[in-house]
């Protein structure tokens, strides 16, 4: 190692992840009581520093799949923070990624094993150190990228009903959408594949289920400002009346 190196000071990098899931008609956190000090038995999202041969994505992937027992969900950096004091340790420079999983996926003994709890994001109360202000940012891009992209589907089963849908999307907006214009809206983009097969665990007549069909969503990546204006529209028509 040179003395250019040598000279300058050292500090640890971490991987934080906010995992989310789409449950009981909210979205929910995935939140774990701290086994270790400081800080033991308070509340925190997961986490871990990142190893000497793993790149910031492979450290999150590892996070994720020891907490949820999920290989391969989507993902995205929210931002990295670093101010000096923030971990009361350590001078720790944190990289702040988020998850979204299909919580029929999600294996339940991990929960136990690691005492970790789904929070719905309007509870979720006091957590360590900058772990709120973790969860803020990250709820405000979730939103910017639902907007854009239709990332909400990594938060749904493969098939799914369009009430499913509309109470996903209520859930991530926080306001209710009218079901006629948000219906319109969905069949205009053409990205849903409609099954021959219904749920009918609520109703005698039951909701057909749908799938999201990538493919044709990958041949309007080139239009996303299409995507946007859709789902804006859904949102300022809700907004306005």
């Amino acid at each position: 190692m040179t003395q250019f190196y040598l000279q300058e000071d050292k500090l640890y990098v971490s991987v934080d992840c906010i995992i989310l899931g789409f449950k009981e008609n909210a979205i929910h956190v995935l939140i774990i009581k701290r086994k270790f000090e400081p800080l033991k038995g308070e509340r925190s999202l997961m986490g871990g520093f990142v190893r000497e041969q793993e790149g910031l994505d492979e450290t999150v992937s590892r996070v994720v799949f020891d907490y949820t027992g999920i290989k391969d969900v989507y993902m995205e950096q929210v931002g990295t923070y670093g101010d000096v004091g923030r971990d009361i340790v350590e001078r720790v420079v944190s990289v702040v990624y988020y998850a979204l999983i299909d919580m029929e996926l999600f294996d339940e003994e991990l929960e136990k094993k690691h005492n970790a709890e789904w929070v719905n994001i309007n509870d979720v109360g006091q957590l360590i150190l900058d772990h709120n202000l973790f969860l803020e940012d990250t709820l405000r891009l979730m939103k910017r990228r639902t907007a854009t992209r239709p990332v909400g589907f990594n938060l749904l089963p493969e098939k799914f009903t369009l009430p499913q849908l509309q109470l996903l999307y209520e859930a991530i907006y926080q306001r209710s959408l009218d079901k006629r214009n948000f219906r319109k809206k969905l069949f205009e983009m053409n990205i849903l594949e409609k099954l021959d097969e219904k749920e009918k665990l609520f109703s005698k007549k039951g909701a057909y289920y749908y799938r999201f069909n990538k493919e044709k969503y990958d041949r309007l990546f080139g239009r996303r400002i299409l995507f946007f204006s859709l789902i804006s529209s859904i949102l300022f028509y809700n907004y306005v009346v």
